[in-house]
């Protein structure tokens, strides 16, 4: 059932990013509700599980856009990596850490695709607007993230996202 929950996640939020987020922008700003999945997962699993899990809802996120297939994957499989990194050393448990490191993974997976574009030759123009458009997706990651946060960790320990390991 874990691993049921864990494909059709990222679907729901794909498929919530494009109905009912389309509606409610800010600045034409959507959210990124998968990459907010992604990170309490690295968050609560070690990095290599991250990294796969991260590549695996990048690559959906790249097959539903389909302009540059590949490029969300690495991102997202990159931000994950390095959250998961980090995950042994927090403290979980609280919701500022679950806050912080989207934050944190908000600004990583944009940096990875700065560098990702660049390394394509797709043509950025590094403005003001880039930094708006940073600053107003980190706002609406970190408003699903409070809620969304909770529910997560407690299905990852009680729920149907708990490992066999942990039963």
């Amino acid at each position: 059932m874990r691993y049921l929950m864990l494909f059709l996640l990222p679907v729901l939020a794909l498929f919530l990013q494009s109905t009912l987020f389309g509606v409610y922008s800010i600045k034409n700003t959507l959210p990124d509700l998968v990459l907010v999945f992604v990170i309490f997962y690295a968050l609560l699993n070690d990095a290599p599980k991250a990294a796969r899990y991260g590549f695996f809802c990048g690559f959906l996120e790249d097959l539903l856009l389909g302009r540059f297939i590949g490029m969300n994957a690495l991102a997202k499989g990159l931000t994950a990596y390095a959250i998961g990194i980090l995950q042994g050393s927090v403290f979980k448990e609280n919701l500022a850490v679950g806050i912080l490191s989207v934050l944190i993974g908000t600004v990583l997976n944009f940096l990875f695709l700065f560098i990702l574009s660049l390394a394509s030759a797709v043509m950025i123009d590094l403005d003001q607007q880039v930094f708006i458009t940073l600053f107003y997706h980190a706002i609406f990651n970190l408003l699903l993230a409070t809620p969304l946060y909770v529910w997560y960790y407690n299905s990852s320990r009680y729920g149907l996202l708990r490992s066999n390991r942990e039963r």
